[in-house]
């Protein structure tokens, strides 16, 4: 349920074109919905803007179909991340509906397409084309989250005068995502340059020393450049919603 959805509701109590007890039975599921095995967040798109995202990994395929069509039956928009392509098989057969993306490993059921909000763009930026799947979950995150997205791939600091050449548009993103295996040097090299927030991204990617992400970790974590933030390893969802939030501070709620 969004709050769209309960706006329109309201409206048609006022207007005497639903009674009171018809408009219950539609909330009835808020803010909660108990499947037993898991407990579906139906006031997260009212609390913070943003449904529900299922984390896909860990779930079998029947309880990510029982929650998806949960949510899809409330109107929201469903997203599964960390998808493996097997189980995206698997899941097909249950949920017909589903769009799978195989680069960020990511399945949708798009009910209502979302609409830009925010002050700009957001920009989000890989360090090279390994770490495309988790820019790519950034990036379809932040488009599905409502912001106007664009990408900027492979321009990481083993050649500088690949991001050196796209600094105007990166000047003009409102908020930057910066994905990096290896030593995760890139989002320092950004931040440096630019007076816009930073979301550094470490990824999984790198030989032995870079420890499955830990070292790009500690590195964007010991950045000499002040004000970068940084997420969890392969969290390219976490960096969109960080985006998303900041990219939205100081727009009005539509309240009337």
């Amino acid at each position: 349920m969004t709050e769209s959805k309960i706006r329109e509701l309201l409206k048609l109590v006022a207007a005497r074109r639903m009674s009171p007890a018809q408009a219950l039975n539609r909330l009835r599921h808020l803010p909660f919905e108990d499947l037993g095995f898991a407990r579906i967040d139906n006031h997260r798109s009212l609390r913070r803007g943003v449904p529900e995202v299922v984390f896909g990994e860990g779930k079998s395929p029947d309880q990510i179909a029982a929650i998806g069509r949960r949510i899809a039956a409330s109107g929201v928009n469903l997203i599964v991340t960390r998808l493996a392509p097997d189980k995206a098989r698997a899941l097909r057969r249950k949920l017909p509906r589903l769009d799978y993306r195989a680069d960020p490993q990511i399945g949708l059921i798009v009910t209502t397409p979302p609409e830009p909000r925010g002050h700009g763009t957001v920009m989000v930026v890989s360090a090279g084309t390994s770490d495309i799947p988790v820019a790519e979950e950034a990036a379809l995150c932040a488009e599905l989250f409502g912001n106007r997205v664009e990408r900027v791939y492979d321009v990481g600091v083993a050649g500088l005068h690949r991001v050196a050449a796209k600094l105007e548009d990166l000047r003009a993103a409102s908020v930057l995502i910066v994905v990096a295996g290896m030593e995760g040097a890139l989002p320092s090299v950004v931040a440096g340059l630019l007076d816009k927030p930073v979301i550094a991204v470490p990824t999984s990617v790198g030989y032995g020393a870079a420890f499955g992400g830990i070292t790009a970790l500690l590195g964007m974590l010991n950045s000499c450049a002040g004000g970068v933030t940084v997420v969890n390893i392969d969290n390219g969802f976490g960096a969109a919603l960080a985006a998303t939030l900041i990219n939205r501070v100081g727009l009005s709620n539509g309240s009337e």
